[in-house]
């Protein structure tokens, strides 16, 4: 039965406590632990059975409770203190960008995201790119960054995992309860929801906007699950990930259309439009169609303007992450708007192709991207290479090094993931600067200070919480599953608080390898069993409902957790989510990392660990590739891969096994009379002292603010001044270049040398370049030099410019000078690139002559 009318019931709260709504409502307690602590002792049972939700729990509480606390000294005491903490925060005019880039104020960033993973009681995440999404806004609220978030608020997120007697992995959808989330519906003036409607082939779709406040940020989320929609439509903002093709093209419609869309209807025009991921990418058409409009040019144009205030990051290093749209299915979606832009089909599908004339390549979400973006990065210097290699084709004769994908590694936020044990424990001896500038490497020098006997206290206590937390976890699904009571009984007595304790949590892709530990089951139950140094392991991690092989490996692992040899020794838990990753990640002692190398993009889980202590045992990808050493964990292999990959996953299974046996348990086993593994401390302090100050999200931001937002927001701001006049001569310019590119020619060149030099010798080389009806300021040519491989090809090649001289006739004399430093075989050859001074890079014309 539908309702005559719908209202939304709110808390009645004391006036002395009215407040706690607004702390409740703004997302900054899920990094601070006084915060966080003032709700748990209003009600710690009802704050665990809310799924520690502050509004959900002020909204069921009982009143008598509220008129307590508002009477209790001690409670009035610590609401204060955190109120002024939350005004002096809300108001800080000198956070990081006020003090470092307060040239620029224009600068307004919008972060597009397909999902945000901040807390665990809004649950429209599925992993780590939501989560890094959530790191991303709380790292910017604390650096005072001009950001505002933009996502899909799902109305079922992502699955809640359980699993069958047999151990297979089953999914269910709890519905999201938004009015009793943190979470706030936007309305205009007049009291009605503000709203957005976005047009599909078959009727026109209407967006809700809803706010959730993010310390000083705000994040705008769409919903499409209202009345005047039909229930296909409603369904837009079901669930993250689901449906097929369809639902897919059409979330990601709603995200970058209606997502921009959401932003001019707030008053909000970003400068920089980031793009996390591929999945909105369809902004930038919006944001080009706003242009036209404005500033009446033609497409080409207002794709140079808004391209210039375009930011893309990438995270895929296979294609087959990557979404990719049927050239029909575009049809039936964007046949309307090739009109509107005043292009062709052919032209409109180009702009989502590697090989633009191929009309069965579908339309791919990360090329459209990068073709439409100022800036594209990778996730780590590693993915990077990958990244590049991925995209060649998008450069043809570019060489790899040179492809214009550059890469800011990952980072967590690290107030959101470090231990309030351990947060205590650095306020003590680092002070408060470790909250407040916590990429000082000086900062973390201190770690040095802490006793080794205070640190290990702390992370034993982490132990023993999670031992407890995960008895609990696993008694509690294994009563769910129906097991019998004797079974049930085991889970009270599974694991052991004082042993070595093993991590690994993650999406359940089958390149992160879950099983990998288990492929020597004997040898690995002689490690877990040793009588006199026991060791345990932690398992969780959701695969893709579709994802069969996924699901296979989840079921492996049960079915050998339920051995005799591994019952009390490795667990399985259930729906993995940010706050088993908190327990997970504070509390073990190594973190296991095994996914085949090239294909981690980053990875942020071991980082997590690290900034609690926790040591990592990894392959070399991602961001260990980059931040391991010894002093700070471990290796699994040299960074080696093989064609064979069954020989690679034996291989690398027995260094995990050697690592164990001889390096790992020794270590953290070897104790001197005051019972303390003062070696696997001294690598603890290393971890910490060496890698959170590097891979965390505040020194992440400070990078994309300076290399990206900050350029970018100055030029997008220029370049539309006019009337958009730069941008439309930069699309003039480029129509002409490209025009005149197949007159250009290199007729001769020399060199003052023999085929044999000295090292150190200097090389002055000549070219003659025909430029046509091109001139010399449109062109930079250039000698391209280095070692020469086998193949015959100059390999990790450099530039060195060379100088116009002379004109001869019709041609251009270009002067420029080489220096070997090392021996061995050499070469260079000349080649030319468009420039122009409003160009990011040489190469985003697609245009390169090299001399042969």
């Amino acid at each position: 039965m539908r309702p005559y009318m719908m209202l939304n019931v709110i808390p009645s709260l004391p006036p002395s406590l009215v407040r706690l709504a607004e702390l409740a409502y703004n997302l900054r307690w899920t990094w601070d632990h006084e915060t966080r602590d003032l709700f748990r002792r209003l009600d710690s049972d009802l704050w665990e059975r809310s799924g520690h939700n502050p509004v959900a729990m002020l909204g069921s509480i009982a009143q008598a409770r509220l008129e307590a606390a508002a009477k209790d000294d001690g409670f009035m005491a610590h609401f204060q203190r955190v109120c002024e903490q939350f005004d002096r925060y809300m108001g800080n005019q000198r956070a990081w960008y006020s003090q470092h880039c307060a040239e620029l104020p224009d600068c307004r960033v919008a972060y597009f995201s397909p999902e945000f993973g901040l807390t665990e009681c809004i649950p429209i995440y599925s992993g780590g790119l939501g989560v890094l999404s959530g790191d991303h806004l709380k790292s910017a609220s604390d650096l005072g960054i001009h950001m505002v978030g933009v996502g899909l608020l799902y109305q079922f997120g992502y699955f809640s995992q359980y699993l069958s007697p047999d151990g297979w992995q089953q999914e269910y959808y709890p519905v999201n309860d938004f009015y009793n989330m943190p979470l706030q519906l936007m309305r205009k003036p007049d009291g009605t929801p503000v709203t957005v409607q976005v047009n599909y082939p078959d009727a026109p779709v209407s967006a809700q906007v809803w706010r959730i406040q993010v310390g000083r940020v705000p994040l705008y989320m769409l919903d499409s699950n209202l009345q005047q929609n039909r229930p296909r439509d409603r369904e837009i903002t079901g669930k993250l990930y689901g449906g097929d093709r369809e639902m897919r093209i059409r979330q990601e419609i709603l995200l970058g259309i209606g997502g921009y869309r959401a932003l001019m209807a707030l008053g909000i025009e970003p400068t920089v439009c980031h793009m996390n991921e591929g999945h909105a990418a369809f902004l930038c058409l919006e944001r080009i169609r706003v242009l036209m409009d404005r500033f009446g040019l033609n497409f080409s144009e207002a794709a140079e303007l808004a391209r210039a205030g375009n930011v893309f990051t990438t995270h895929t290093s296979v294609p087959a992450g990557i979404d990719v749209f049927a050239p029909d299915l575009m049809d039936r979606y964007f046949g309307g708007w090739y009109p509107t832009l005043g292009i062709t089909r052919e032209q409109f599908l180009a702009l989502g192709r590697q090989h633009p004339a191929d009309a069965s390549e579908p339309f791919n979400m990360a090329v459209f991207a990068v073709t439409m973006s100022s800036h594209t990065n990778a996730v780590s210097a590693l993915h990077a290479v990958v990244a590049r290699r991925l995209w060649a084709n998008l450069w043809p004769g570019v060489p790899e090094e040179e492809i214009p994908v550059g890469h800011i590694t990952n980072g967590v936020h690290l107030r959101s993931w470090i231990s309030g044990d351990l947060a205590s424990l650095l306020d003590r001896y680092l002070g408060p600067r470790w909250r407040e500038e916590p990429s000082d490497m000086s900062v973390w020098q201190k770690v040095a200070d802490i006793p080794d006997e205070e640190l290990w206290r702390t992370h034993e206590r982490r132990r023993e919480r999670l031992v407890h937390f995960a008895r609990q976890r696993l008694h509690a699904q294994l009563e769910a599953r129906g097991a019998p009571p004797s079974e049930v009984e085991i889970a009270n007595e599974v694991l052991d608080p004082e042993a070595l304790t093993i991590g690994f949590a993650r999406r359940f892709a089958t390149y992160k390898r879950a099983t990998l530990l288990l492929r020597d089951p004997e040898r690995l139950a002689r490690i877990l069993n040793d009588r006199d140094r026991p060791v345990q392991i932690i398992i969780a991690g959701k695969a893709h409902p579709q994802d069969q092989a996924g699901k296979e490996l989840i079921q492996a692992i049960v079915k050998a957790a339920r051995q005799e040899e591994f019952r009390h020794r490795l667990v399985f838990l259930e729906n993995y989510d940010t706050n088993v990753a908190r327990y997970l990640v504070q509390g073990v002692d190594v973190w296991l990392n095994t996914p085949r190398r090239m294909q981690e993009a980053s990875g942020t889980s071991g980082m997590k660990a690290a900034a609690n202590g926790v040591l990592n045992m990894s392959i070399l990808d991602g961001w260990w590739d980059e931040g391991y050493a010894p002093e700070v964990g471990w290796a699994i292999g040299r960074g080696e891969i093989y064609d064979d990959p069954e020989y690679q996953d034996t291989l690398e299974s027995q260094v995990i096994y050697e690592l164990l046996e001889k390096e790992i348990v020794p270590l953290f086993y070897s104790r001197g009379r005051d019972g303390l593994p003062r070696a696997w401390i001294a690598k603890m302090k290393a971890a910490l002292g060496r890698l959170a100050p590097v891979y965390n999200t505040d020194r992440m931001l400070m990078d994309y603010t300076t290399k990206y937002y900050m350029p970018v927001s100055a030029r997008y701001l220029a370049m539309q001044e006019n009337q958009g006049q730069r941008a439309k001569n930069l699309a003039a310019w480029k129509a002409t270049v490209r025009e005149n590119w197949g007159q250009l020619r290199v007729e001769n060149v020399e060199a003052n040398t023999l085929a044999e030099v000295h090292v150190n010798s200097e090389i002055v080389v000549r070219a003659r370049v025909n430029l046509g009806s091109l001139s010399p300021d449109d062109v930079r040519v250039q000698l391209y030099y280095g070692h020469v491989n086998p193949a015959g090809d100059i390999q990790q090649g450099q530039v060195a410019p060379m100088e116009l001289t002379e004109k001869q006739d019709a041609a251009y004399i270009y002067e420029g000078k080489v220096n070997f430093t090392t021996s061995g075989l050499h070469g260079y050859t000349v080649r030319v690139v468009p420039y122009h001074p409003d160009m990011t890079t040489p190469f985003d014309s697609g245009l390169i002559y090299w001399f042969s």
